[in-house]
This record gives C-alpha cells, sequence and structure tokens, in this order.
C-alpha cells in the first residue's frame, strides 16, 4: 500500500513537473507581453503627466498678464488659484502603486476643477477687449489652447494603451499568470461633465 501511495505521489509530481515544462515558455512569452504592456501604459501616462505639468505652469503666467487688465476680479483669480493648488496637489506615482480607479478618479476630479476655474475666467476675459491687442496675452492663449488640446489626445492614448493591456490581462494564459504575478487592472479616464467643458480660450 505504501509502494503505491508513493508511486502515485511520485506519477503526480512527474505530471506536475511535465506540464510546468511544457507550459514554462507560454509563461515567460506571457510575462514579458505583460511587461511591455505595462511599460507602454506606464509611458502613456508620464505624457499625460507632461501635459498637465504643462497647463498647470502656464496658469500663472497667464494670471499675471491679465491682472492688470482686470483689477476688479479677485474672485475669479482667487477660484483658478484654488483649483490649481488643488490640482497640485493630487500625484500619482506608479512606482507605489497609485495608478488605481479611485485615485485616477480623483486626478481627473481635480484637473476637472481646474478646467471649470480656467472656463470661468476666459468668459470673464471676453469682456476685456483690450486684452487682444497684447502679444503676450496672445501667445500665452495659444499656447493653453495647444496644451488643452494635447490633454485630449494624451488622455486618449493612454486609455487607448490600457484597454489594450486589459484586453490582454482577460485572456488565457495572460489572465493565470496576471493573478500569480500580480498585473492589475489599468483604470480609464472617463468622459465627465467637466472634460467636456474644457476651456475655449478665443478671444
Amino acid at each position: 500500500m505504501k509502494k503505491l501511495v508513493a508511486g502515485v505521489v511520485v506519477a503526480m509530481l512527474l505530471v506536475i513537473a511535465g506540464v510546468g515544462v511544457v507550459m514554462a515558455p507560454s509563461i515567460v512569452v506571457t510575462f514579458n507581453k505583460y511587461a511591455t504592456l505595462d511599460q507602454n501604459v506606464d509611458a502613456k501616462w508620464s505624457q499625460v503627466e507632461n501635459v498637465y505639468q504643462r497647463r498647470y505652469d502656464l496658469i500663472p503666467n497667464l494670471v499675471n498678464a491679465i491682472k492688470g487688465y482686470m483689477k476688479h476680479e479677485h474672485g475669479t483669480f482667487e477660484d483658478v488659484a484654488k483649483a490649481r493648488s488643488d490640482a497640485g496637489k493630487v500625484k500619482l506615482d506608479l512606482n507605489a502603486g497609485d495608478l488605481t480607479p479611485e485615485n485616477l478618479a480623483k486626478f481627473q476630479e481635480v484637473q476637472g476643477q481646474l478646467s471649470s476655474a480656467l472656463s470661468r475666467l476666459m468668459v470673464v476675459m471676453e469682456k476685456y477687449p483690450e486684452l487682444k491687442a497684447n502679444t503676450q496675452i496672445e501667445s500665452l492663449m495659444v499656447q493653453l489652447e495647444g496644451t488643452e488640446n494635447r490633454i485630449a489626445v494624451e488622455r486618449k492614448n493612454y486609455n487607448d494603451s490600457a484597454q489594450e493591456y486589459n484586453t490582454f490581462r482577460k485572456q488565457f494564459p495572460a489572465n493565470a499568470v496576471g493573478f500569480v504575478f500580480g498585473f492589475k487592472v489599468k483604470p480609464y479616464f472617463k468622459m465627465d461633465e467637466e472634460a467636456k467643458k474644457a476651456p475655449k480660450v478665443d478671444l
């Protein structure tokens, strides 16, 4: 009886080892594919951060340039300053695993609030036609408009890369490899009302 049990155990170990040998190349290939897709998502996210940072950096220059023309718009300037400050506080560290659905939603929320504050500023600016004659302000507005367009493009590029990764993650054996090695779902940017109201910068 002991010999039978031992034989069964040995046979099972041999089967497991055989399966492991057969599956090993597939596991390696799948893991490497995961790594490639994961790095692609990270790269696209870096581009998203870059364009948002560019907008963040442009805002003080624009505000300083128009303050002299809009001396009675303190409330509007304060709203923009607060929204900018709040947006600057939400940073996602990929190395720390911060790119989660909850954190991305918070990131998108504060960036949307900044977009809304900028939209209100643009509406107020339309009351001051003399701003159109200032070449510095015109240049800043063109840069801001270009940045807003890039934000939309980079968000789409990020979502496309996240979709490719998530689709692969659902396939076999990627789903099993992903579970074993901890490859998690990548969150998406979602269209919301603030995003639909991205600031228009035509004067």
